[in-house]
């Protein structure tokens, strides 16, 4: 287990334990899709570098519990939006 999940910084940076499991859940899912690290680390843990992009405020869940990455306007993860004009 990594060290960081122990602590309660971690737990309060996200606004709690469901919403940090939903966020490392969706960040896994994109980093195992293509999505490249935010961070640097010898490490191909992708749990481990989830965690480091938590603590250095790369990640968050906006309000309606889309990963966003910081800086950008757009959903980093989830299913992609379907565009049902053209069935």
């Amino acid at each position: 287990m990594i060290e960081e999940l122990r602590e309660e910084e971690i737990v309060n940076k996200v606004g709690g334990r469901f919403k940090l499991s939903t966020l490392i859940q969706k960040r896994l899912v994109a980093l195992n899709g293509g999505s490249r690290p935010l961070v640097e680390l010898n490490t191909d843990n992708k749990l481990q570098i989830v965690i480091q992009e938590i603590m250095e405020d790369k990640i968050y869940l906006d309000s309606s519990s889309n990963l966003r990455i910081t800086g950008e306007h757009t959903p980093a993860g989830g299913p992609p939006e379907l565009d049902l004009a053209n069935l």
